[in-house]
């Protein structure tokens, strides 16, 4: 019976496998296939050999002449088509009063054979055609006609040649190593800061006070709202020119010229004597995360601080200790386990955020990530070997992080 049950079970899980391969494993390896070859946006259109029909004259009466025009073209600018077989039907009343030597007539049937079209091929197959009163009654535009063509050709995206170039450049890029270590930046900051300032909004959340739900729910508005809203609205109050925030600190005497936060890679500062290069547009979309996402930990976080029996608390307070020390004693080791999943979560969503950077910066101003060099590599420069490569980098090191985070997590924590 158990077993039975189990085959039952397994049998119906099937289209749910089936769905995830298809949805997941499939492009996937798309990605790991393209990041071994020369793929450019043009090698998408596999190399074809098309045809156009165009009339020359004009065929108004019984035993009008003209000329039935196709234009043969190949499709590519680098590869060419070879064994072309071109075929077309004439409509009734069409008769095809002399034939290419590479065609044969066989009325209504017209077939001809070519021999390879090179890259950026094309030519002009000129048919001197009559027409009939069979035609001239019920007229057919010849320009509509479709010929049916096929060929053969190499295509870069099926075929096994493959490099190692696509890996070789990216890796030897200077900017890489810089858009790797902003990547990291980005994502260690953001997904820290979200937890923390998610950690201390359920922490001063946690006691009941008037009006504590309306709070909460307002608290939950950056992570529901559209994100191309909050990206504008942010743009729009750290404008150098009209925005808000600069109005105000120039008011306040803070600075006595406009700041472009999203525009300003670096500024010197002085801190305690020491001179340093302050990252401003990284800093800015790494506060944008944190604001954005902080409060998907803080309803985490608050599920879990509603199941720590208050009887402790209420022990702990008996001895006297503090808030500080109840927090650091009691609260964070039972929330331990919802901070780690909370940072595996927050660390794979932000080092493949692409949105928040690409609509406040475009990459711009020293924030550039590696999801945005994907976008660049393949989009901007057409070439989607290298940008696949930069999407194989990506994959690794979050499989490298996921598997170090599970042999690093205790058992107890349940993961």
């Amino acid at each position: 019976m158990a077993r039975r049950e189990a085959k039952l079970a397994y049998s119906m899980l099937l289209p749910t496998i089936f769905v995830v391969l298809a949805i997941v494993l499939l492009p996937l390896a798309a990605t790991f296939w393209i990041s071994v070859k020369p793929v450019t946006l043009n090698d998408l259109r596999a190399p074809e050999a098309t045809a156009k029909a165009r009339l020359r004259g004009s065929l108004e009466a019984a035993g009008d002449s003209a000329i039935l025009e196709f234009r043969l073209r190949n499709t590519s600018q680098q590869k060419p088509v070879s064994d072309i077989t071109f075929k077309a039907t004439m409509p009734t009343g069409i008769t095809i009063t002399e034939v290419d030597p590479r065609c044969q007539y066989a009325a209504p049937d017209l077939s001809c054979d070519f021999d390879d079209f090179p890259a950026k091929f094309s030519e002009r197959l000129k048919i001197p055609v009559t027409a009939d009163a069979s035609y001239i009654k019920n007229p057919v535009p010849l320009k509509s006609i479709t010929p049916l063509m096929s060929g053969t050709s190499d295509n870069v995206l099926t075929n096994f040649s493959f490099t190692t170039s696509n890996f070789t450049k990216i890796f030897d890029s200077e900017s890489f190593w810089h858009v790797l270590w902003v990547t990291m930046v980005y994502t260690f900051a953001g997904t820290i800061g979200a937890l923390i300032m998610g950690l201390f909004a359920a922490q001063l959340l946690q006691r009941e006070f008037k009006g504590r739900t309306v709070v909460r729910g307002l608290f939950l508005f950056p992570y529901v709202a559209p994100v191309i809203a909050m990206a504008f609205t942010w743009l729009v109050l750290f404008d150098p020119y009209s925005g808000v925030v600069n109005a105000l600190l120039k008011q306040m005497g803070v600075v006595s010229e406009s700041i472009n936060f999203f525009g300003i890679r670096d500024t010197p500062i002085d801190l305690f004597g020491m001179e340093f290069q302050f990252p401003v547009a990284l800093s800015m979309v790494i506060a944008f995360e944190i604001w954005r996402y902080f409060p998907l930990a803080f309803m985490f976080i608050m599920a879990r601080m509603q199941s720590i029996p208050t009887d402790m608390y209420e022990a702990a307070e008996m001895d006297g200790a503090s808030p500080l020390q109840q927090f650091w004693s009691l609260s964070l080791p039972q929330l331990a386990g919802i901070l780690a999943v909370l940072f595996l979560l927050r660390f794979i969503w932000t080092f493949n955020k692409f949105d928040d950077i690409f609509l406040l910066t475009g990459g711009n101003a020293g924030t550039r990530t590696l999801t945005v060099d994907v976008y660049e590599q393949a989009f901007a420069l057409s070439n989607l070997g290298a940008g696949s490569a930069v999407a194989v980098v990506i994959f690794v090191l979050l499989l490298i992080m996921s598997l170090l985070y599970f042999r690093s997590i205790p058992k107890e924590e349940g993961l």
